[in-house]
């Protein structure tokens, strides 16, 4: 720790308790009881250079709480709003007493909050000794909400359901193995607050992407703090399994003009988020969340940096998601992938070997960045899942896409001197459409959520095979079945990452609702006792064949110069008429591999057929080497692949 390192730094006889704020006029430190409710003390904090705040306390120690009051002018118009009465959550707090709680008082000024606000709790944590990072850039990543997980999963204990813990649990672990995870990349479980117009509608968040204490885990998922998450990381690299953190530096749960002061706000919003130019009364919304913080600023780059330090130092974290990233490379004039904020995670000695993935695009003005983040980055790729859905939602011309998206989009990510793709693959994600939902409804239906359905996304790239909904009729039920398993061996066929929400991998529903933010509760709990079993072992084979042959995992894009060859049914090499066949029936992908278990060379064969009926198709072949079903396994005179499939072969 340096003098300029901001937080609640334990010395053998007290606490020294840093904050920064630039425009203010002064800080008081305040401490409480044990009880978190009962202000025992306040001190007024001595400004030091570079506008930190200091007060040391002796006797202070771990377990203590406490909060802060910062003073200065309260005026809207110019970006200022300190009001003392307002007690302010340490933005370097690793954890806190209690969750966030919205209440119409937390934004009300004048308005004493002390009662209603959690308190920092001090905490000595040492560092892990050994942080070997985990994961493969082109892994499969299972994307998982704790809650959503294991709050119905019958072997995990009452008391542990919805918590972190429970991805420990003995029957998640066999889960994540029986089905090949290399990744679990966990959204947010850092403390979070309500958007204010939830509670009057009964719901409340249950994603956590409007974060308030980026460092401090949310009570209400990690009721044991630090020390939990570092214990199920562990369960979870015992089993080979990375662990992948979802944050969100991009906004604060402080909303607009009608929000809270819970923090960043209350100590410097000047300086801190991001205002129109000339016009610092007017937040910048880049996220559509009400505000948009200053990446580009000393302390908010420091607290990035700093915040993914702690979590690979003291829970041996791999990597991270960031979401709406464009925001953390935005300066005044736009988006840098060269920018500060960047290149110190880049160039950070612990974190620059971790996983790093950026969902590359906001509401911002040039929001939308695939493929323009740094190298080290890899990125979601809302193109690749596109693609994958209006393909097999059976939309005219769109073979060529397709090809394009299994070679691991080389018009995105192969330019200038970079040859490897760096794209994360994905049909649906937490925010939209689940997979099931995709192949059952034509229309988005979110009435839940009580905006009377004008929330979420309405262009989908979605189809209901003949009835919108819930249906008993056997042939749409097949159909959509069939849909999914296709659109499942797409994506793992595909080059790069492969990301899979949990739950889809067994037919998870939400009944059409794709933005099912504020639904904590059985619409989107995973009802394990209807786990479609079958499906399960579909993605589990399709996770095994993409570990055994390096075909798939190899990061390099496919060029066409001797590692791949696209084929039409005939067995002819496809042409420019083919690609631009808007009523091709299928294709087969003919890729060289190895085969990890044998050690042998080979090549593997995707056969797409989206039609209503089987199509036959014509390989290449080898002098002396048969083609056969990788599922089946016996050599075939006729290479078949069933109706709106994908079917795999290999040549030995």
């Amino acid at each position: 720790m340096t003098q300029t390192t901001p937080g609640a730094i334990l010395r053998p006889n007290g606490t020294d308790f840093r904050l920064w704020s630039h425009h203010c006029s002064h800080v008081e430190l305040c401490l409480f009881d044990d009880a978190g409710q009962r202000e025992t003390a306040r001190h007024r904090m001595t400004r030091g250079d570079g506008d930190m705040h200091h007060a040391f306390v002796a006797g202070i120690g771990e377990g203590a709480r406490y909060g802060f009051r910062v003073h200065g002018p309260y005026a809207p118009h110019e970006g200022h709003w300190y009001d003392a009465s307002k007690l302010l959550v340490d933005p370097y707090a690793t954890e806190l007493d209690r969750p966030f709680v919205h209440d119409p008082r937390l934004g009300q000024y004048g308005v004493d909050t002390a009662e209603l606000m959690p308190k920092a709790i001090i905490r000595q944590h040492e560092a892990l000794s050994a942080m070997k990072r985990l994961g493969d850039r082109a892994g499969f990543i299972y994307e998982v909400n704790v809650k959503a997980l294991t709050m119905l999963h019958p072997d995990v204990p009452d008391a542990q359901r919805g918590t972190l813990a429970a991805l420990a649990h003995p029957s998640i672990l066999a889960h994540l193995r029986r089905i090949g995870v290399g990744m679990v990349e966990l959204m947010p479980i850092t403390a979070w607050i309500d958007e204010r117009h939830l509670p009057p509608l009964g719901l409340t968040n249950s994603w956590g992407y409007n974060p308030v204490a980026m460092m401090a885990l949310d009570p209400r998922i990690v009721p044991g703090g630090v020390q939990e998450l570092r214990e199920t990381v562990a369960a979870l690299h015992a089993e080979g399994i990375g662990v992948i953190l979802d944050l969100v530096f991009n906004h604060t749960g402080e909303s607009d003009v009608h929000g809270t002061t819970l923090s960043l706000r209350g100590i410097d919003n000047r300086s801190l988020f991001r205002h129109v130019a000339d016009d610092p009364g007017t937040l910048v919304n880049d996220t559509g969340c009400g505000n948009t913080l200053a990446c580009d600023h000393p302390f908010v780059r420091q607290l990035i940096v700093d915040t993914l330090r702690h979590f690979v130092l003291q829970a041996g974290i791999d990597g991270f998601r960031f979401d709406l990233a464009p925001v953390m490379a935005r300066h005044w004039d736009g988006f840098h992938p060269d920018a500060r904020t960047l290149k110190a995670i880049l160039e950070d000695e612990l974190l620059k070997d971790r996983i790093l993935i950026a969902e590359p695009w906001d509401i911002g003005p040039g929001g939308y960045q695939l493929g323009h983040f740094p190298g080290a980055f890899l990125e979601w790729n809302d193109r690749a899942r596109d693609t994958y859905r209006r393909y097999w939602r059976g939309d005219r011309g769109t073979t060529g896409d397709l090809a394009t998206a299994l070679a691991g989009s080389a018009d995105i990510f192969a330019t200038g001197k970079h040859s490897e793709t760096r794209s994360v693959n994905f049909i649906a994600a937490h925010d939209g459409f689940s997979v099931m939902d995709l192949v059952s409804h034509t229309h988005k239906h979110n009435e839940a959520n009580g905006e009377e359905n004008r929330d979420g996304h309405n262009d989908n790239h979605s189809w209901n095979n003949g009835a919108e909904g819930e249906t008993r009729d056997p042939t749409i039920l097949r159909q959509r079945r069939q849909d999914v398993e296709a659109l499942l061996a797409t994506l793992f066929a595909s080059r790069g990452a492969v990301m899979l929400t949990a739950g889809d991998e067994f037919g998870r529903s939400q009944k059409g609702n794709n933005n099912a933010y504020c639904q904590d509760n059985a619409l989107t709990w995973l009802d394990w006792a209807k786990a479609d079993q079958e499906l399960i072992e579909t993605t589990a084979r399709l996770a095994a064949m993409r570990q055994r042959f390096t075909c798939f995992t190899d990061p390099g894009v496919l060029t066409g110069n001797g590692d791949v060859e696209w084929i039409a049914p005939g067995g002819r090499a496809m042409v420019g008429d083919d690609w631009e066949n808007p009523d091709l029936p299928g294709f087969a992908m003919v890729l060289q591999s190895l085969d990890r278990e044998t050690g042998d060379a080979c090549r593997i064969a995707a056969l797409f057929n989206r039609t209503d009926h089987a199509v036959d198709f014509v390989l290449p072949t080898t002098s002396e080497r048969k083609w056969r079903a990788l599922a089946t396994g016996p050599d075939a005179v006729t290479i078949r692949s069933g109706p709106r499939s994908v079917d795999f072969w290999i040549e030995t």
